[in-house]
C-alpha cells in the first residue's frame, strides 16, 4: 500500500509543477482538462488514483505524455511536443533555443 501511495504522490508532484511552470490555477487545469477543481486537488495531492481517461485528459492539458505525468520519464510523445514547439519559431530563434541547450548539456553534463 505504502509504494502505491508513494507513486500517486509523485504524480501528484509532477502534475502540481507542471501547472504551476504553465501559469495554470487548479481551476483553469481543470477546465482545460473539462474535470474538476476537487479532482485536479485530488490528483495533485495523491490522494485518489484517476482513471485513465482523465489521466490522458490532464495530461493533454499539461501538453505532456501520460508517460510522464506516470514515471516521470521524457518518451518520444514529449520530444514530438518540444518538436511542434519549435517548428513555430523562426529559424534564427531555433538556433538560440539550439544554443541554450548546447550550454544546459555542458552545465549540467550527462545526468541522464
Amino acid at each position: 500500500m505504502f509504494d502505491n501511495e508513494l507513486c500517486l504522490q509523485e504524480i501528484g508532484k509532477r502534475i502540481m509543477e507542471r501547472r504551476k511552470k504553465l501559469g495554470l490555477t487548479q481551476e483553469a487545469l481543470a477546465e482545460k482538462g473539462d474535470v474538476t477543481t476537487q479532482f485536479v486537488s485530488y490528483a495533485e495531492s495523491g490522494k485518489r488514483a484517476m482513471r485513465p481517461e482523465n489521466l490522458l485528459k490532464i495530461s493533454s492539458a499539461l501538453n505532456v505524455s501520460a508517460d510522464y505525468l506516470l514515471t516521470g520519464e521524457i518518451i518520444d510523445k514529449d520530444l514530438l511536443i518540444l518538436s511542434g514547439k519549435l517548428q513555430k519559431l523562426t529559424p534564427a530563434q531555433v538556433r538560440t533555443v539550439e544554443s541554450i541547450i548546447d550550454e544546459c548539456i555542458t552545465l549540467f553534463g550527462s545526468e541522464k
